[in-house]
């Protein structure tokens, strides 16, 4: 399928998956692009896509990238949803080792520039990862950030070139909670202890009563995004 072909494919799919329902949207997804995988961060919406994703296609890649930073717990949760779904989740390396990056840009370069060191450990292994696919799945919302506000249930990711699928974006953390109860979803413990958004140990703290729910992640600066969705 070349790209004119998947564009007019998107423009058309996005009305009707708009009032699809998040495993509508993994069947067709996997259907017509059996080249995909899924990027797992092990955040409470990429459990529940976890859980769906291997209701209707087990086989399907999911991969989540290793910056080397995570929490502890992060790395547990992967361990004990290996286990309870018998997959193997595709660990995603940054080139540079910590010690390497260290060496080469200085300490705690989250500190001094938190963007670099998203571009090293995150951007730069997605690039690289998608490059061999030729459409992603994410478990971004659309409430999760005015960065999100837009975000089609299916669209053409111009930054990494590829179809991008966000199945529950029309989902609320509500949503997302009922369904983790409802199916006994494993989730990371850090979301019990005010962690609503949980990403590298340095960048991210607990979040008060009252703060917006991604106000913990990279606290202190203008920083609201990564760089892997736009």
């Amino acid at each position: 399928m070349n790209l004119l072909e998947k564009e007019a494919l998107i423009a058309e799919q996005a009305v009707k998956l708009e009032t699809a329902s998040p495993e509508e949207i993994l069947k067709f997804a996997v259907e017509t692009f059996p080249n995909i995988t899924f990027a797992c961060s092990f955040g409470a919406e990429d459990v529940v896509l976890v859980d769906m994703l291997h209701k209707v296609s087990p086989k399907t890649d999911v991969f989540y990238l290793d910056t080397d930073y995570h929490f502890k717990e992060t790395y547990e949760t992967r361990d004990r949803m290996e286990q309870r779904y018998g997959i193997r989740f595709v660990q995603v390396k940054p080139v540079l080792t910590p010690e390497e990056q260290a060496a080469q840009h200085g300490e705690e370069l989250w500190k001094s520039d938190p963007n670099a060191c998203c571009n090293i450990r995150k951007v730069e292994p997605l690039t690289r990862i998608l490059s061999q696919y030729e459409a992603w799945i994410t478990g971004i919302r659309r409430d999760q950030a005015p960065t999100r506000a837009n975000a089609k249930k299916i669209e053409y990711d111009t930054k990494f070139g590829l179809v991008k699928f966000n199945p529950i974006a029309h989902w609320t953390s509500d949503d997302v909670w009922d369904y983790i109860r409802s199916n006994d979803i494993i989730y990371n413990p850090l979301h019990d202890r005010n962690f609503p958004s949980i990403g590298c140990e340095q960048c991210t703290r607990q979040v008060a009563p009252g703060e917006d729910p991604r106000a913990g992640r990279w606290s202190g600066s203008d920083k609201t995004e990564c760089g892997l969705h736009k």
